[in-house]
């Protein structure tokens, strides 16, 4: 395998010369009925929920073979663009296109509206807020605001207006990263979670697609339209390791100096070893090595674009969503258009990192 460039912009992505195996891969069995915008995997147990344009969050028990079933459903009044869990994995929250974000007690079984924005909301996650009393859930919306919610109140507890709509945002211990249209990336330290921390343009040249923190939230990735990837560190004594590669693109068959240039929809850390995939509109997903600079492996076409992947808690199960991601508009959102999440046994050689460099991540 050959690593990245060692340049701060490499030119071409690390090849690996032995592709990865799907075919033990395990189909999600009922899947949504439409286009899966969101996966996430509980914190705390072998559950599974899945957002979709079905208006519905849906929630599966992963069995350690594969094996999955239904135990839960959260109903929304639009397409659900996110989902995600509490540290304590006893609740489930979507939200989408209906402006609202709704909560499952898991324990109780209940289902309550706990946000609420002017626009559709597209991401939302639990944090962790110094001095809270309980879970706090921050949602971001495209009315250009971002909320911080106490759910055991009716209206948002601290307000941050950012510069444009909120297209995604993630977050790991006291580090908040949202990422808005006109590439704005905005910091937060939730220490202080009702002001920036900092404020930068993003280093990739095009629309971001995608925000994931590292492992160890000294800093983040993030994926653009143009099919390009970017490991950036929050603190400047550490911007010498800053980089970003391309990948998610393809050379057509006798052609040269031509490449087709895909979204990369979902960046997703490994728990336990620090690397991290990629996945895109090309309908492949790739595990890789920010220390090094190296892909660890690369997995052949799935047969559809990947709209969203998670890893669970302990590493051992990757999921990937094969599902019409808009990128080409709706005239390609046909019947014929794939719409399943698999379920990829994760080796323990696929995503192990190579001897690491001193000092980081």
């Amino acid at each position: 395998m050959s690593a990245f460039s060692l340049s701060n912009t490499s030119s071409a992505a690390a090849q690996s010369n032995t592709p990865g195996d799907i075919s033990k891969d395990v189909v999600l069995t009922n899947p949504p009925e439409d286009g899966i915008s969101d996966v996430a995997f509980s914190p705390t147990h072998d559950f599974l929920a899945l957002a979709s344009w079905d208006k519905q969050v849906r929630i599966y028990e992963i069995s350690a073979t594969g094996e999955s079933k239904p135990q839960a459903k959260i109903d929304h009044e639009g397409p659900v663009l996110t989902c995600c869990w509490s540290k304590d994995g006893t609740k489930v929250v979507g939200a989408g296109a209906d402006k609202a974000a709704r909560m499952l007690d898991l324990q109780t079984n209940a289902t309550t509206q706990v946000a609420e924005h002017a626009q559709p909301i597209r991401c939302a996650r639990f944090v962790e807020v110094s001095g809270a009393a309980g879970p706090i859930l921050v949602t971001g919306s495209w009315d250009k605001t971002v909320k911080y919610w106490d759910l055991r109140q009716q209206q948002a507890i601290a307000n941050l207006d950012c510069q444009e709509r909120v297209y995604t945002l993630d977050s790991k211990n006291k580090l908040l990263v949202i990422g808005t249209a006109d590439r704005y990336i905005n910091i937060v330290n939730l220490d202080q979670p009702g002001k920036f921390y900092k404020t930068l343009q993003s280093p990739l040249k095009w629309q971001t697609r995608v925000v994931s923190c590292f492992t160890d939230a000294t800093g983040f990735a993030v994926g653009s339209i143009e099919g390009r990837c970017a490991i950036q560190y929050v603190e400047e004594k550490d911007a010498s390791a800053n980089f970003s590669f391309k990948c998610h693109r393809q050379t057509p068959a006798n052609t040269r100096d031509v490449s087709n240039v895909y979204s990369v929809n979902a960046i997703s850390f490994h728990p336990e070893h620090g690397t991290f995939s990629t996945a895109g509109s090309d309908g492949t997903f790739h595990f890789w090595d920010g220390n090094a600079k190296h892909r660890l492996k690369g997995y052949p076409e799935v047969g559809g674009t990947i709209s969203a992947t998670a890893f669970n808690r302990t590493g051992s199960i990757f999921a990937y969503a094969v599902s019409y991601d808009w990128s080409k508009g709706y005239a390609m959102n046909t019947p014929q258009a794939p719409n399943k999440l698999m379920l990829h046994p994760v080796q323990p050689d696929e995503c192990k990192p190579r001897a690491k460099p001193a000092g980081k991540r």
